[in-house]
């Protein structure tokens, strides 16, 4: 079109282009003429490609270095370092889906029952017993009531709702829970501490609002309140009682503790509570609200993943221990 004598505005308009490009192409082949186009140089003059190697020495310093006075890379601090622009830290961190800002927080458990107990729990999961409750049982500690130190702006068409960083604490409470496992339902009682007395009142409760023809399997980790011999005192003479404790440090197996994370964000994060009674009775009104229309938690993942999962973090672990 250039040769045919159409302008710069023709073309960029007909082709579907800028008009930058235009002007770059046309002076691709002013330069070096059919062969400049056959190269196909696609970037502005001046702007040179990231190496390979430039980009291989962005990763490895990423993964096994860390900058002198810091615990991790950001783009600006990586892109002093090898001499780019933070732009370019960005894409290759964006094309090796590195993400050195973000960290995830672990335990692998070291329970040399670990084998056995879970596939016990996974047992109850996915085969539970015939004529028996399956419920995940745990104790949610120091729920604080917290009050705002000044009033909070409501939602409203582009803002955000607001609340003050700081609060006022008015007292705590505890959460026992049960969480019946097939249907979804939740036994809750508030008390003011979780001590071995409170755990036997809890137990009572199950007791009392649970059909007495039917076995009890609970859930519970390994809390020294769940194992005094007060406790197991009680428990030999409430036979249907039986209890599965989970691997030490392994709460995420207990399915309760997803019914902890919801009423957490539902009710509990954004409350504004003037004392103990006004949290408690948010609480109790969210577990009625619940029962109403109970919902199941699914478990999905089999034993063998996850033995094969510890297995696999075990070997990295005692490896990362040679070094």
């Amino acid at each position: 079109m250039t040769a045919d004598g159409h302008g710069v505005t023709a073309i960029m308009h007909e082709v579907g282009v800028s008009k930058t490009t235009v002007w770059r192409w046309q002076e691709y082949f002013a330069e070096a003429g059919v062969e400049g186009l056959v190269e196909g140089r696609s970037k502005p003059p001046g702007r040179k490609p990231i190496s390979a190697a430039i980009k291989l020495k962005v990763v490895e310093k990423t993964v096994k270095e860390r900058p002198v006075n810091a615990t991790h890379w950001s783009v600006r601090s990586m892109a002093k370092e090898i001499g780019i622009s933070h732009t370019s830290v960005q894409r290759i961190w964006a094309e090796h889906d590195l993400k050195p800002h973000l960290v995830k927080s672990f335990k692998v458990s070291t329970d040399p029952n670990f084998a056995v107990k879970v596939e016990d729990i996974i047992g109850l999961y996915l085969d539970p017993p015939e004529r028996a409750l399956v419920l995940a049982i745990d104790e949610k500690s120091q729920i604080q009531a917290l009050d705002r130190t000044q009033p909070g702006l409501p939602l409203k068409k582009g803002r955000a709702g607001t609340m003050t960083h700081d609060y006022k604490r008015n007292g705590t409470t505890t959460l026992f829970a049960a969480l019946d496992i097939a249907t979804g339902k939740v036994i809750g009682e508030c008390l003011a501490r979780h001590r071995a007395d409170e755990f036997l009142a809890f137990l009572r409760k199950i007791d009392r609002e649970t059909p007495t023809h039917l076995d009890l399997h609970l859930i519970l980790d390994n809390y020294a309140t769940h194992k005094t011999p007060a406790v197991k005192r009680w428990l030999a003479r409430h036979k249907r009682f039986i209890l599965h404790f989970t691997p030490t440090s392994c709460s995420w197996l207990n399915l309760v503790e997803r019914l902890f994370a919801e009423i957490t964000r539902q009710r509990i994060r954004r409350g504004i509570f003037h004392d103990v009674a006004e949290l408690e009775a948010a609480i109790d009104e969210w577990i009625e609200h619940r029962n109403k229309d109970p919902k199941p938690f699914t478990w999905t993942a089999t034993g063998k993943t996850i033995l094969v999962k510890h297995r696999r973090a075990k070997k990295v672990l005692a490896k990362a221990g040679r070094k």
